[in-house]
């Protein structure tokens, strides 16, 4: 087994030989582009661990991992369109540097691009891999369509929202560990319990990302603090204080997440006061703990050694204990 810095260095310089720049350059110097902003690589990454967890080489799922890579950063990529988001990891966004109509022709081709690699591999397991990732791929875009409807209610359940970024995000972090799972041969019951454990970690990873977006440091984070906040997203933290504040803190949380203000500090203030007050805060670190125990308990289902195990442990606690 390698670090995960390892593999992430493994993974870019396979990642650098997947050249897309070819005619017409218009379509696929953003792929290049958008593929070459950088970022955590997670997904990627756990693709090659679990492969190697399941005692493949993980040079096998290079292919998988880098399919993985290319679909999460399309859907970055028509994200940023539909929130008309002017920088990505510090960049400006696709649609920005090139236009809109590019960012849509250039994301189709990333999708169909994500699908072109698993020719790589023989029969039976392109099968595999391409019915994981077809489901995957549905699953993101209901959630993000849940996301969009979410922006214009105001009547979101908990229940809602866990499943929207369920779909949203932590479906691809599943699927990035069943496509290491299943090029190494894994039995059926690894590969579903690797997902399981992928998801739920996933689920954990977004709540940790909304809990760092009120309460992260600045210097650390990478984006703006406070920025769900700004944009009015209705997060598990918003929607746990309004369950837990009183009436007139409600009324106040409700009225600053329909408007935008001139000045968000004092918005942000004043929403991060009402999360700590309130007990949402609190609720939203237990939350986290709780997903990343139900991810830790499917461990004890799989069939690896124990020292494996305990790498898979960590790796999760690493993830919950992040600050950026």
């Amino acid at each position: 087994m390698l670090s995960t810095e390892k593999y992430q260095e493994e993974f870019v310089a396979y990642l650098k030989k997947y050249s897309t720049l070819k005619e017409p350059k218009n379509l696929y110097e953003p792929i290049q582009y958008i593929l070459g902003l950088g970022g955590k690589r997670l997904r990627p990454v756990l693709t090659l661990m679990t492969a190697e967890i399941f005692n493949g080489d993980y040079k096998n799922a290079l292919d998988a991992a880098l399919s993985i890579e290319v679909f999460h950063n399309f859907s970055l990529v028509h994200d940023d369109i539909m929130d008309d988001a002017p920088l990505r990891r510090g960049q400006e966004t696709v649609h920005e540097k090139w236009d809109i109509n590019t960012g849509i022709l250039s994301g189709d081709a990333m999708l169909i691009m994500a699908y072109q690699l698993f020719e790589n591999y023989e029969a039976k397991t392109f099968q595999s891999l391409a019915k994981l990732f077809s489901k995957t791929a549905i699953e993101v875009c209901e959630g993000q369509q849940y996301d969009v409807d979410f922006e214009t209610r105001n009547d979101v359940t908990v229940t809602e929202y866990l499943k929207m970024i369920e779909y949203k995000t932590a479906v691809l972090v599943g699927a990035a560990m069943k496509m290491g799972a299943i090029v190494a041969n894994a039995s059926n019951n690894d590969q579903n319990s690797i997902y399981e454990f992928g998801r739920n970690l996933g689920v954990a990873f977004q709540l940790q990302d909304d809990y760092l977006d009120a309460f992260g440091d600045p210097k650390t984070f990478g984006k703006q603090v406070g920025g769900d906040i700004i944009e009015n997203k209705k997060t598990y933290l918003y929607l746990k204080a309004l369950k837990f504040s009183n009436e007139e803190n409600q009324l106040k949380l409700k009225g600053l997440f329909n408007s935008v203000l001139e000045d968000n500090d004092a918005k942000i203030s004043t929403v991060k006061q009402i999360f700590n007050s309130s007990g949402a805060s609190d609720a939203t670190q237990e939350e986290i703990k709780n997903y990343t125990n139900k991810a830790f308990l499917v461990l004890e289902s799989l069939d690896i050694s124990d020292e494996k195990k305990t790498l898979l442990h960590d790796f999760g606690n690493a993830l919950m204990n992040r600050n950026v």
